[in-house]
């Protein structure tokens, strides 16, 4: 394991920041559990939760007093800052629900050299998170981002190859939207990370279409494969889609619960190394970020590159203000 050179037998203490989200709750009763726990979860445990939520989004903010006695009922110890945290796990879930602090949150876990997942999403912009990104590069500390959906057993198979090279895709999820981020960061995500497992990297364009009740977003990727994101508001949601390839077609679904990820949160801990790499992250919410100036610009084809490059301008234009 990456923190501390652990005995196989050490248990590998893990430490919450962010008691808003129903993921804190989950993810904690999967690593603490004595009966029945998974193996590839062994050797795992929650220790200690810092209880942030967000005071501007409702939300996030009124779950905290719930969330926060549940994971006390499974012997997780409550602190009252980031670093009083630190100094009792060897690795750090980042769960506060709202993307917006993540970058703030996420320093002193850097400065500490703690390896660190950082749930979705992974920040509040585009800008922030290549700053996190940058961050982690220049500390020599792994990060991982993403979404349980990216782990669904049928899309991990079309990325596998179980219908030979894929052409194209058609991805759908839920699509509530969060007045403080941009509309597909807050629950969009989710949709995003299905087309993007199968698809992988290499979009050029996004363009939207948009009602109050839908979103389509099509990506044209390097070489014509065109892919598609649905956000559902108005129906019912659910999460899922279908992935064509070269060799026949595949219904992406159902959705198998946070199990898969969990396991490969505990082998980004055991190796250090995310499974999703830095551009595949950066690319998923230049996507969003193509999709939210699409709809600015009246639904007009917006490039991925022109979207990334503007967010860097304005993170080096911060950087440079005294």
């Amino acid at each position: 394991m990456v923190a501390n050179a652990c005995r196989a037998d050490d248990v590998f203490k893990l430490g919450i920041i962010g008691l808003d989200t129903s993921h804190a709750t989950a993810f904690t009763k999967l690593f603490n559990t004595s009966e029945g726990k998974p193996e590839a979860l062994q050797g795992f445990q929650v220790v200690a939760a810092y209880p942030q939520g967000s005071p501007d989004i409702e939300s996030s903010t009124s779950r905290v007093p719930k969330y926060t006695e549940e994971v006390q009922k499974m012997g997780v110890q409550i602190v009252d800052s980031i670093p009083a945290l630190l100094e009792l796990v060897d690795g750090v879930l980042l769960e506060t629900n709202d993307g917006r602090p993540h970058l703030t949150q996420v320093r002193p876990v850097l400065a500490a050299k703690k390896p660190v997942f950082i749930d979705k999403p992974l920040a509040g912009s585009l800008a922030d998170v290549i700053a996190i990104q940058q961050a982690a590069a220049e500390a020599g500390v792994p990060i991982f981002s993403s979404s349980s959906l990216r782990y669904m057993p049928s899309a991990q198979e079309v990325r596998s190859g179980s219908i030979g090279d894929v052409v194209g895709c058609d991805a759908y999820s839920p699509c509530h939207l969060e007045k403080t981020h941009p509309d597909f960061y807050w629950y969009g995500i989710h949709g995003v990370e299905i087309l993007f497992t199968v698809m992988g990297r290499g979009c050029e364009t996004v363009t939207r279409s948009t009602s109050p009740g839908t979103d389509v977003a099509v990506g044209v990727w390097q070489g014509g494969r065109i892919g598609t994101f649905r956000g559902i508001r108005d129906g019912k949601g659910g999460y899922g889609g279908t992935a064509f390839g070269r060799n026949g077609s595949q219904t992406l679904g159902p959705y198998g619960g946070y199990q898969p990820l969990l396991e490969e949160i505990a082998d980004f801990f055991r190796t250090g190394k995310s499974p999703v790499s830095d551009d595949e992250t950066l690319e998923i919410y230049a996507f969003m970020e193509a999709a939210d100036e699409s709809k600015r610009q009246g639904g007009v084809p917006v490039r991925i590159a022109d979207v990334i490059q503007k967010a860097k301008s304005e993170l080096a234009n911060v950087k440079d203000q005294p």
